[in-house]
């Protein structure tokens, strides 16, 4: 608002008003003479010629109504379209009011001056530096709720909604409700699915420049968080945040099903798809259904056979990264998990928690045919095959199929002549660990296992089962040919090449079956 108080009409009023906007200072000057009065406004954008006295008073506005007759000559006004408000001229010994609303980019201003009538002209000569000081002292304002500063009106008010709960704008499709039309406009773009903001080398769009900057990170290798307890850098501040849990400890989201807590919101939800049920992620391939998409990308792999994955060393390929890194302990020897109970160390935690088993005695993998108990999945699953006659793993050269991979790799060295493994007390070579291992009990005279009936001692738990069934009297391996019954498998072996033909070999007492 500023009031300008005319002398007489034979002089002249000079008015410097210095409005400041956003970026700079602009100065406004005014001069009134007796037969003209002409007012210049910068920046200017429309301009206004009139004659008072000419005007009707229905086409005036209620301040230019009040002209006096002794001003009948025409007036220009610049003036700012469509904040610029009324200008009230009234004779020359009267006041003339010039209001002027000024709205810059965030918010709307009032600029008030007088100067009286029967002083001289008063010139604001203030530096720039103290006006521009002023001016920021005056665009500062603090909310009174939490005492933050804002350099505009508008800013502030929208602040003080957060501290009201006022959400005035609403979304016609949902119902939710936002503090600001912005925030509206943006969250529409998820019922409309408008991505305006596209990357200029993937073409991937997105629905809010935030995002789009924050993909850029991927492109340029940028990552400006970084973790103040191990440095660990990161492209996204919301990643910083969760990675920063490992080191607090701090698990925020737990599981209502069983109370399970999680460091992760995202990692919460996949867990709860177990209680659920629930797989969304269907691999059009096989039609296999995941409960993760990353799980789904990887095992689409399979069918796509591509193995992203190299090592350096051997140069072996991997369909994951975490493969990749549990292989590569091959060949550095790491063994970072370690049991409590022996201080056995393994390369993978999933060894160790099977190896834990051995301690605690736990079988949680039950046969459902005869009850027996396991504390390995894949050795469960071979005994099934046991009920259910499955051999899937076949010979090439003989054609003979086993239950399980390892039976079958053991067998192929009968055709190879594979002895891998060296006694280092004797130099004998055998073609399994498990048949080293026991030979090695002779050079060290240990007979671990003993017969409860009888009290012998035997090298092998197998050894003891075969000897018991001398006081049993069981015979479980019989002849198809003549039926006689036998108490062990290589006996009924030798025995069979007898309605063969053949000359009866050396079995081994190794139960591949």
């Amino acid at each position: 608002m500023a009031s300008v108080k005319l002398e007489d009409c034979s002089q002249t009023l000079e008015l410097n008003v210095n409005i400041k906007d956003e970026e700079e200072e602009e100065k406004i000057g005014k001069s009134v003479y007796h037969d003209r009065l002409r007012s210049s406004l910068m920046p200017e954008t429309s301009t206004v010629r009139t004659n008072p006295a000419c005007l009707s008073p229905s086409t005036l506005s209620p301040n230019l109504q009040s002209l006096g007759p002794d001003c009948d000559s025409g007036a220009k006004f610049a003036l700012q379209d469509p904040e610029m408000a009324s200008v009230k001229l009234e004779d020359c010994s009267q006041t003339l009011e010039l209001n002027v609303n000024i709205k810059d980019e965030e918010e709307e201003e009032k600029i008030g001056k007088s100067v009286s009538h029967g002083d001289h002209v008063e010139t604001f000569s203030t530096s720039r530096e103290q006006q521009q000081e002023d001016h920021r002292a005056k665009r500062s304002h603090p909310c009174p709720h939490c005492e933050e500063i804002f350099p505009f009106l508008s800013k502030l008010k929208i602040h003080i909604k957060i501290h009201t709960g006022e959400n005035p704008y609403s979304c016609t499709n949902c119902g939710k409700r936002f503090t600001t039309s912005q925030s509206l406009t943006v969250h529409q773009r998820v019922h409309t699915g408008e991505k305006p903001y596209s990357c200029s080398l993937c073409g991937k769009r997105f629905s809010q420049q935030i995002h789009l900057q924050t993909h850029q990170h991927v492109h340029t290798g940028v990552k400006p968080y970084s973790c103040s307890e191990c440095g660990k850098r990161f492209s996204q501040q919301f990643h910083l945040q969760i990675h920063q849990h490992v080191h607090t400890g701090v698990k925020p989201y737990s599981c209502s099903d069983c109370g399970k807590t999680f460091s992760r919101l995202d990692t919460l939800k996949t867990h709860e798809r177990i209680h659920t049920g629930n797989n969304p992620y269907s691999c059009t391939d096989c039609g296999k259904t995941f409960s993760r998409l990353d799980t789904l990308k990887i095992h689409e792999r399979i069918h796509t056979g591509e193995n992203p994955y190299s090592c350096t060393d051997c140069g072996k390929s991997f369909t994951t990264s975490g493969t990749l890194i549990i292989h590569q302990r091959v060949h550095t020897g790491e063994k970072p998990y370690s049991c409590s109970g022996c201080e056995k160390r393994f390369s993978q935690h999933i060894h160790l928690q099977k190896h834990k088993r051995l301690h605690t005695g736990e079988k949680p993998y039950c046969c459902s045919d005869c009850g027996k108990g396991f504390s390995q999945q894949n050795h469960f699953k071979s005994h099934q095959r046991i009920h259910t006659g499955e051999k899937p793993y076949c010979c090439s050269e003989c054609g003979k199929s086993f239950i399980r991979l390892e039976i079958l790799k053991c067998h192929q060295r009968i055709h190879t002549g594979e002895k891998p493994y060296c006694c280092s007390d004797c130099g004998k070579s055998f073609s399994q660990l498990g048949n080293l291992k026991t030979h090695q009990l002779i050079h060290k005279g240990e007979k671990p296992y003993s017969c409860s009936d009888c009290g012998k001692c035997f090298t092998t738990s197998t050894d003891v089962k075969v000897h018991k069934r001398a006081h049993t009297g069981e015979k479980p391996y019989y002849c198809s040919d003549c039926g006689k019954s036998f108490a062990r498998l290589y006996t009924l072996k030798t025995h069979q090449s007898i309605h063969k033909g053949e000359k009866p070999n050396q079995f081994s007492q190794t139960n591949y079956d």
